[in-house]
């Protein structure tokens, strides 16, 4: 395999990795939390606002590290 395949199968784990996450970590928790469809499919669109928030994060962070690769 080429080292671009290798990078879009790095690349899709993590993203499946992060969702699996997301899913037991944040949506779970906020989706059981309430007993009305209304507050739990509010809770839900509101935790996607935490993925973005973590999906930023790791963004900022890598491009930093791509940013200082070469002094580290």
């Amino acid at each position: 395999m080429s080292n671009t395949t290798w990078t879009y199968i790095a690349i899709g784990g993590a993203a499946l990795v992060s969702v699996v996450a997301w899913v037991a970590l944040v949506l779970v928790p906020a989706w059981t939390s309430y007993s009305r469809i209304w507050d739990r499919l509010a809770a839900a669109a509101l935790s996607l606002y935490v993925l973005a928030a973590f999906a930023g994060a790791g963004l900022l962070l890598g491009g930093a590290f791509l940013w200082y690769f070469d002094e580290l």
